[in-house]
């Protein structure tokens, strides 16, 4: 069953003001889930933070600030995804999928609240390079500008993560914006063909550019007539897809809205992959 999204917290107490100041500041850095070593009992524990390049994160999560949130197992069960603890660089959440995550894979999401900010217009082009943003974006930015208008952006932050051995293609998430990553009936290997589908309300997103980062390189890529990006899966390691979609409000057309989202998974050792490499 979804999970209906939450109405924006008031938040009044001095932490949560010093975590929407700290939000602001890094609007155009990307927020992802880092899998922790595993516990006890078959518990999937992850960090959610945000930083300026994947695979360090700089900042956490207030846990107010977790609009909904959830994991999925291989199987389809719906399985709970619950904040432990908050920290400097990353909130700590738990999923007790009892072991079930290694033999058969477990996704993981979620959705933070919106948050508004404006950004100063010398920074403007930064933020679209940041993001590869489409020469609409840019052109539609830049009769705003000649008419004096400030950058106005509300923006929400996805993510989601893939821990163990997936085998067939991940199910969508109740969330507003999802990367849904296919690895075919073999799982993750460097080498083999990878194709993930951008959805953005449950329908596939044409033309989002989508970064493949990671320790040993990056990629852009950008996503065809039904949202999808076909990839050769990179080499062994930790990786990161990110992207955002930025357009005009659809209710002031003088407002920015965009949608993060992020995918993390891990690409495993194994013999017999073939050799995959990740242009710079």
């Amino acid at each position: 069953m979804p999970i209906a999204p939450r109405p924006a917290v008031l938040l009044k107490s001095a932490t949560a003001t010093l975590c929407l100041v700290m939000a602001a500041r890094t609007a155009a850095h990307d927020t992802w889930f880092a899998v922790a070593p595993a516990r006890s009992g078959g518990e999937a524990v992850l960090a959610l933070g945000t930083g300026n390049r994947f695979p360090v994160q700089e900042s956490g999560v207030a846990t107010a600030y977790l609009d909904r949130s959830g994991c999925r197992l291989h199987d389809g069960n719906r399985v709970a995804l619950d904040p432990l603890r908050e920290g400097p660089t990353a909130l700590t959440l738990r999923s007790a999928s009892q072991g079930r995550a290694a033999a058969g894979g477990l996704s993981c999401w979620a959705q933070l609240v919106p948050l508004e900010i404006e950004i100063e217009p010398a920074k403007v082009s930064i933020y679209f390079d940041e993001i590869d943003a489409p020469a609409a974006v840019r052109e539609a930015w830049a009769r705003l500008q000649a008419r004096g208008i400030a950058w106005k952006e509300r923006y929400t932050k996805h993510a989601r993560v893939e821990i163990g051995a997936r085998t067939r293609a991940a199910s969508p998430a109740p969330m507003g914006m999802d990367l849904l990553l296919d690895a075919g009936e073999g799982g993750l290997r460097s080498g083999d063909p990878l194709v993930v589908q951008v959805l953005r309300d449950g329908s596939p997103l044409a033309g989002l550019a989508l970064e493949l980062r990671g320790e040993q390189g990056t990629s852009w890529h950008r996503s065809d007539a039904e949202g999808r990006v076909r990839l050769v899966a990179p080499p062994p390691g930790r990786w990161v897809l990110r992207g955002t979609d930025l357009r005009l409000s659809p209710t002031d057309a003088e407002r920015w809205e965009s949608r993060f989202v992020t995918l993390a998974f891990e690409v495993p050792p194994g013999a017999g992959a073939k050799t995959a490499s990740v242009r710079d």
